[in-house]
Formats: C-alpha cells, sequence, structure tokens
C-alpha cells in the first residue's frame, strides 16, 4: 500500500507509529459530483453532467469501498451506462495494477498500467493514498471522485432519467435513520475491522476488536426486529453493511485477527448476508478468490508468508430466514 508524493510513487505502509500504534484512513481527496443536469453537488461540490458512456468506474474486486459501488451500479441499472475495469487482486510494490496476467481486466479507457497512473494524469502533483473506487470521466480526461459514499449518491440519482431505473436507496423520510446507522457502521464495522487489522499495539488492537464486536452485536439486535437496518426498505445502508459482512469470515476473523466470533455466530447477521447475496444481480459482483489472493498475498507485513487459506467454506446460497420479518424490498421515486 504506497502513496504519491508530489506524483512521485512511494512504496510506503501506513505509519502507526506516528499514530500511538493507530491505523488512521486517510479522507478522500477528488470529490467532485456527477448530476442530472451538471449542476454543483449537494454540499457545494462542482458538479458534472450525467450522460452515458461518459464515465468509467475504476474498481478492485477485492476491496469493500469499490464493492459498494459495483453494487449500486448494478442495483441502479447502470452496467450499460457507466463501464468497469478492475485491478489485479495483487496490490504489491507498485501498488494497483492492471496486469491481466495476474487477473485484472486490464484497463481499456487509458491503458495505464498501474492505478497510480489515473491520480497523476488528473493531477501531475498529486499527493496521497492511490485508492479504488475512482470514477473516471472520459470527456475531461481526469477522476471524478475516489470517494464511494459519494458515488453512491451519485448513482442512486443522477442517471435515473437516463435509465428510467427509479428505485430510491436514500429515501428522504429515512435519511436521518440512515445516516445514524452509517456512521455507527462505518466507525466501527467497516473501517473497524482495519482499524483491528493494522492496529500494532496490543492494547489499541483490543480497544477496536472490542467496539467492533460491540457493534456487530448492535446490528444483530437491530435486524431482529427489522429485516433491514432503516426498516422495512433495502437502503444504501445495508449495502455499505454487506460489503464488509461478505468479506468477514473469508478474511477479516483471521487476518485480521476479528476472531472473537463468525459472522455465521449470529443468526440474524448471517441470514442478512445470505439474502443481501441472493438479490438478483449481486453474487455475480462477489469474487472471494480476488478477495481471499489480495488480503493474504498483498499484507505481506501481517501475512510474511503469503499463504492464502483454503477455507472457510461458505454455503451463501442456503435458504435465509428474513421472509420471517415485514420487508417490502427497495423503495420507489415518486
Amino acid at each position: 500500500m504506497g502513496l504519491l508524493i508530489d506524483g512521485e510513487w512511494h512504496d510506503q505502509w501506513y505509519d502507526t507509529k506516528k499514530h500511538g500504534g493507530e491505523f488512521v484512513r486517510e479522507s478522500a481527496q477528488l470529490r467532485d459530483w456527477v448530476t442530472a443536469d451538471g449542476s454543483e453537488g449537494p454540499d457545494g461540490q462542482p458538479g458534472r453532467l450525467a450522460e452515458p458512456n461518459r464515465y468509467h468506474l475504476y474498481v478492485s474486486l477485492a476491496c469493500p469501498w469499490a464493492h459498494r459501488a459495483l453494487i449500486m451500479r448494478h442495483l441502479k441499472g447502470l452496467d450499460d451506462v457507466i463501464g468497469t475495469s478492475h485491478v489485479s487482486p495483487l496490490m504489491l510494490d507498485q501498488g494497483w495494477s492492471y496486469n491481466q496476467e495476474e487477473g485484472s481486466s486490464g484497463d481499456p479507457i487509458n491503458g495505464v498500467s498501474y492505478h497510480r497512473e489515473l491520480y497523476t494524469l488528473t493531477d501531475p502533483h498529486y499527493t496521497g493514498r492511490v485508492t479504488v473506487p475512482a470514477l473516471w470521466d472520459k470527456t475531461a480526461g481526469n477522476i471524478v471522485s475516489n470517494e464511494s459514499a459519494d458515488l453512491l449518491r451519485m448513482f442512486n440519482g443522477a442517471f435515473d432519467d437516463i435509465t428510467g431505473n427509479r428505485l430510491d436507496f436514500y429515501p428522504a423520510d429515512l435519511r436521518e435513520t440512515i445516516d445514524a446507522v452509517n456512521a455507527d457502521v462505518y466507525d466501527h464495522i467497516n473501517n473497524g475491522v482495519y482499524k483491528s487489522g493494522f492496529a500494532t499495539d496490543q492494547a489499541v488492537y483490543e480497544k477496536h476488536v472490542t467496539a467492533l464486536f460491540d457493534a456487530l452485536d448492535r446490528m444483530e439486535a437491530r435486524l431482529d426486529e427489522q429485516r433491514y437496518l432503516a426498516g422495512e426498505w433495502l437502503t444504501e445502508a445495508d449495502i455499505r453493511l454487506f460489503t464488509t459482512l461478505i468479506r468477514f469470515d473469508a478474511v477479516y476473523h483471521g487476518h485480521f485477527k476479528c476472531n472473537i466470533r463468525r459472522i455465521e455466530d449470529y443468526p440474524n447477521l448471517s441470514n442478512y448476508v445470505r439474502e443481501l447475496y441472493q438479490w438478483p444481480g449481486v453474487k455475480e459482483t462477489v469474487n472471494l478468490d480476488h478477495i481471499k489472493r489480495h488480503y493474504y498475498y498483498s499484507h505481506d507485513n501481517i501475512n510474511p508468508t503469503r499463504i492464502v487459506p483454503k477455507g472457510p467454506a461458505l454455503d451463501l446460497e442456503r435458504p435465509h430466514d428474513r421472509e420471517r420479518l415485514p420487508g417490502q424490498g427497495i423503495r420507489e421515486k415518486a
């Protein structure tokens, strides 16, 4: 996991020593916004016009943050509107690569060999981590956004007039609930597995792994009373939690030492994961081979032998019990 400093690549791991053994995630820096009419984003971000085949989504099939965007792209009917490319699962000393021999799709848009080149094409003096997902603007020739949370909201609304897809994963009357759940899930679960796994101090690790399982316990209790995180409707909150849960037993439980319990040990969470996995089109976005190879092979400071485990055996196709709770699927916009 390297970074660019004034446009130059440095193979440099996170400086946890600087933060007392804590992993601190860098905030996304590229935050333009695609809107239906090209107007500015919801918080005044520079706007770009939603047009078919103007944008291209660069992802890793291993990365949970990129996975969110892939799922939303499919559920919103954008497969024929926004193309995709994925990196190799092996993130080595040169960072994310488009080496097709290692399982990448290659990059048919810009022909780059390494993901970092998209950042220097955007800004030759870019300084920061080189992350996925990244939404590329083929007309402007640069990255629109590398913030997955923003991409979910853009995909949810900007292209509706083009696709005719009126599904709403961020309904106005549920936004307060969704935002509150997202904040808890992001801090303690989505990022909590990384704060546990990348910690380099015992006390820091124990603090974060305890907070992680406390949050999983809260989600388990929540899902005992309602089918989805915001109630009877599937929303972006569910997508954001799912991409961590689907990786948990295969990777985070062992590799990141998040081993107090498995997701399989939670009756509600395990059934919930299977329901979402079985949602039409979602399982096609899940690539457990890329997920396991990325984490176990790329993080040689955590797994120096780079041996990728064969297990666990996960039967994600077996029936779930979520029908016992009322649920209406996905809300449509008025």
